[in-house]
């Protein structure tokens, strides 16, 4: 007789399927993800080619962070401002969840993430209290995946595997996991003996699992995505490590000119109690003071040319270049300077392929972040939101124009009468954030509450009723 398995103590067959598929799927993509890991920290293993560095200097290890420095300024162009609704109703909904979760900082942190690793992940749950906002995090993909509907265009299930085992006192050899289903999420821990012990089961019902992911550089074909750090940049990478090894190296036996004596006797380089000096005594010792030989001749003494690293670093140059047009940056940021320095309006027209990419990942980014508050209003609510009503969200524009072209721009709009002088969409295209833009809707506020009071108080002076009647004069009967 088989005993049927209790849903809130163990997981079910299916279960146990869904979430070996998807452990193997995370931890097959792991090796990837920390290579990748490791050439924006700079940690790489550069490899050697056996040919130039000396068994000494295998150890030297050199660093250049081209990757960190193009991924990085990438996103430092997306930065998130607020949420809104586009039909201009109160936000002050979206402002809570987002302040609760900081979702403006942790925002910040997820792109460079998805840019990083090609992919991040972004999770909703229940409040921990009745009237606390839904949770939202982001999850790296070092510890997350999932299972995706390329034909829905959504997630069929998602997995995470937590390291937070402290909270609930387990064991260092136990794994805790989080299954995301479409109608529940199941937070369930590996026991070191086998099998699986279910913690807690959060009984969503949404329909879908409350999981999205964040793709970089998605195409038809894949839609899980792509890092910035490519195979290029790997290999432009690895060969400027080995040039500026190449410098060291060259530093280390060429850096001192060599000298040579031609003539000279064997006591010429050995102390007084006739014992011989080091190399390093010889150098820079008094040898050229020496004495003329048997034959009345004087030692002939010259040297070598010392190495000029030109060489390398006109290389290096090129690989910088290379690398620039890799990242979409101009080649200064990377360090490349040129003999004539670039004018303003060179530099904003090298920063032309970064802005368009910045304002891509806006587009794509933006999606997601759209995405999971509506799956936050609808944990909150019970029910989904209404989709009349959509979403927007607010972000710094890309570009680097100057302040006084983004208010000459809105001037002119408004003076043609094609926005209103007093929209806040003027104010947006000016470049204020969202917190600058409420402020001085305030302000306006009060400055014509100030304006009313003024008139209405101007009005009641100008209205002080006056009449034509005497008071001194008698009544009419008096005066018959």
């Amino acid at each position: 007789m088989t005993i049927p398995t209790l849903p809130l103590l163990g997981l079910s067959d299916d279960e146990v399927q869904i979430l070996t598929t998807l452990r193997s799927d995370l931890s097959s993509a792991r090796f990837k993800l920390e290579l990748l890991d490791a050439y924006f920290n700079g940690e790489q293993l550069v490899r050697d080619l056996k040919i130039s560095i000396p068994p000494q200097l295998e150890g030297l290890h050199t660093v250049i962070g081209w990757p960190r420095i193009g991924v990085e300024a990438l996103e430092q162009r997306l930065d998130l401002e607020a949420f809104r609704w586009a039909d201009g109703s109160d936000a002050s909904d979206l402002k809570e969840i987002a302040e609760a979760n900081d979702l403006f900082d942790e925002a910040s942190l997820a792109h460079l993430d998805a840019l990083t690793y090609g992919r991040e992940y972004v999770t909703v749950g229940s409040a921990d209290a009745d009237d606390a906002p839904p949770i939202i995090t982001f999850e790296s993909p070092l510890d997350m995946t999932l299972m995706w509907d390329a034909r829905l265009r959504m997630p069929l299930y998602g997995l995470r595997e937590c390291e937070d085992r402290f909270d609930f006192g387990l064991a260092p050899e136990d794994k805790l996991v989080t299954l995301y289903m479409p109608m529940q999420t199941i937070h369930a821990v590996g026991l070191s003996s086998g099998g699986w012990e279910v913690i807690e089961r959060d009984m969503h019902g949404l329909g879908v699992p409350p999981v999205l992911r964040m793709a970089n550089r998605q195409r038809t074909a894949d839609r899980v995505g792509k890092s910035e750090i490519t195979p290029e940049v790997m290999s432009i990478t690895d060969a400027a490590c080995r040039r500026l090894m190449g410098i060291e190296v060259a530093a280390e036996f060429f850096g001192a000119p060599q000298r040579y004596i031609l003539g000279a006797s064997e006591s010429a380089f050995q102390d007084a109690e006739g014992n011989a000096k080091s190399a390093w005594e010889t150098y820079i010792g008094r040898v050229l003071a020496l004495e003329r030989d048997e034959d009345g001749a004087v030692p002939t003494v010259g040297q070598f040319s010392a190495h000029d690293p030109t060489g390398m670093t006109k290389i290096i140059d090129l690989y910088a270049r290379i690398m620039a047009s890799q990242l979409s940056v101009a080649p200064h940021t990377l360090g490349y300077s040129s003999d004539n320095p670039a004018s303003a309006d060179a530099i904003r027209f090298a920063d032309n392929s970064l802005v368009k990419k910045a304002e891509r990942r806006i587009r794509r980014f933006g999606a997601t972040h759209r995405e999971y508050m509506r799956l936050a209003l609808w944990f909150r609510d019970g029910e989904p939101p209404d989709k009349t009503r959509r979403i927007e969200t607010v972000w710094r524009n890309p570009a680097t124009p100057t302040l006084a072209a983004q208010t000459d721009a809105s001037v002119k709009l408004a003076q043609a009468g094609i926005v209103p002088a007093d929209s806040d969409v003027l104010l947006e295209m000016a470049g204020f954030t969202e917190d600058q833009r409420r402020r001085i809707a305030a302000d306006r506020r009060r400055a014509q509450g100030r304006q009313l009071l003024e008139r209405l108080a101007q009005a009641g002076n100008e209205e002080d009723p006056e009449t034509d009647e005497d008071p001194e004069a008698p009544d009419g009967d008096e005066g018959l």
